[in-house]
């Protein structure tokens, strides 16, 4: 999370600070185009937006992550095969359609790539494709090649605003975030709203810097900042086929101090996962969950994630109701589960700073119920508008603030922790999720 808790009141005031955020790292161009087609799989008219990231001239600093779901899309397939390559000079990347399991799917994303090399004059195995979107459908290949020279012609260097828009699906707001190393850059987009519990959100990130970092390194650095920022976040749950981490170098800056560069990344990554909930499919409150006193990260991580998967608690933080039973039976749950006995005895549970529960027993009282109540008030993004033609929708199209209900787990076991991002459970996300190809 960023040091400055950032608050906007309009959704003009958060443009413009995207804006103020999205110079592009020297060496890049970005550009998009979007197109109506028909679905073979469901004949009603969509349309699909094409995003290309273009490199001035081809890189061998490049790295990637990808989910770790067992029916990967094509446009992953392809990528992990693209890791092998000595260079990369593009990535194409399309919504809507996110070509998983799609009868050809490997083809057709191998096809889109061939025709965007030719437009860029590069070799097809130096282009990356991303796709997210429905699972299932195939990629209407004919109608993006006859797309992408209207992207690759608006291709320019400057912002990298085009990108974050054209990526976004059922995101209320793009993402945008950067850092300065040096004379250097880091920035970064994502694309994320449901289908997120990554395990390398449907979740896609694309880190752009113009710092020269060895490849090696680079992917070193990126699988690092990933274990501790995407890999801790879960709004329900649900990995996707298609999650892609895509962290690419121009190498035009000299890096100056390695350390500062893979700190100035796991900045990045991380403001990009909170966005990423944040902006997440009926997302009304954040809910931050900091393990403390665990043997292990792994474990820690483990326990916060099953705080913030809990439906029970999801929902209740979804009403604002402190019904802090539903939180400690999610972390009873959970230690029920473990090979081994878990000694809790110094277990402390805190909500909002408050203690509410130590030594086995529950500590509350009126005061600290109308407290909690308040706290999760606080953290509140928006509160619920009424349903239209039986569809909820969000009232803002922007973040109001970056605040999060505070839960605090000390377990009095060990040295480790680890800091977890989720969401509560809202009546717009069912709405969201039940009509999602409709």
């Amino acid at each position: 999370m960023s040091s400055t808790h950032l608050s906007f009141t309009d959704r003009a005031a958060h443009r413009a600070w995207l804006a103020s955020q999205s110079a592009l790292p020297a060496g890049f161009r970005v550009g998009s185009s979007r197109f109506s087609f028909t679905p073979r799989e469901a004949p009603k008219p969509a349309k699909m937006t094409l995003t290309l990231i273009a490199l001035d001239r081809p890189s061998a600093g490049f790295a990637a992550v990808f989910t770790r779901n067992a029916f990967p899309g094509a446009p992953v397939v392809v990528g992990r095969s693209r890791l092998g390559e000595p260079e990369l000079s593009a990535i194409v990347i399309n919504n809507k359609i996110s070509n998983v399991c799609a009868p050809g799917g490997v083809g057709d994303a191998e096809r889109v790539c061939a025709e965007a090399a030719r437009l860029l004059g590069v070799p097809p195995t130096q282009v990356l494709p991303s796709s997210t979107g429905v699972i299932g459908w195939g990629l209407p290949v004919d109608a993006m090649a006859a797309a992408l020279p209207d992207a690759v012609a608006s291709l320019a260097a400057g912002s990298v605003m085009p990108a974050a828009e054209g990526i976004v699906t059922t995101d209320l707001y793009p993402k945008v975030r950067r850092a300065t190393v040096g004379e250097g850059s880091i920035v970064g987009i994502a694309k994320g709203a449901g289908m997120i519990e990554p395990n390398m959100a449907t979740m896609l990130v694309y880190l752009l810097t113009d710092l020269d970092v060895p490849r090696g390194e680079l992917r070193a650095l990126l699988s690092a900042a990933v274990e501790t920022t995407f890999n801790a976040i879960s709004i329900d749950s649900d990995t996707s086929t298609s999650d892609t981490v895509a962290l690419v170098s121009s190498g035009r800056v000299p890096c100056p101090d390695t350390g500062a560069f893979a700190r100035a990344l796991g900045g990045v990554c991380r403001d990009l996962a909170e966005d990423v909930v944040r902006n997440g499919e009926g997302v009304r409150h954040v809910i931050r969950v900091s393990v403390l006193g665990a043997g292990d990260f792994r474990s820690a991580r483990a326990l916060g994630k099953a705080i913030v998967n809990a439906p029970l608690f999801k929902c209740a933080v979804a009403g604002n109701d402190p019904n802090v039973g539903r939180l400690v039976q999610a972390i009873g749950k959970f230690v029920g589960t473990q090979a081994e006995p878990v000694d809790l005895s110094r277990l402390q549970v805190r909500l909002g700073g408050i203690e509410i529960f130590s030594r086995g027993e529950f500590r509350l009282d009126p005061a600290k119920e109308a407290a909690l109540a308040a706290h999760m008030r606080d953290a509140e993004l928006y509160q619920s508008a009424p349903p239209i033609d039986g569809v909820f929708k969000a009232p803002v199209d922007f973040p109001p603030h970056e605040r999060c209900v505070e839960i605090e787990v000390e377990l009095g076991l060990g040295g480790a922790g680890a800091v977890v991002l989720g969401a509560d459970l809202t009546h717009e996300y069912v709405s969201e999720n039940a009509d999602y190809r409709s």
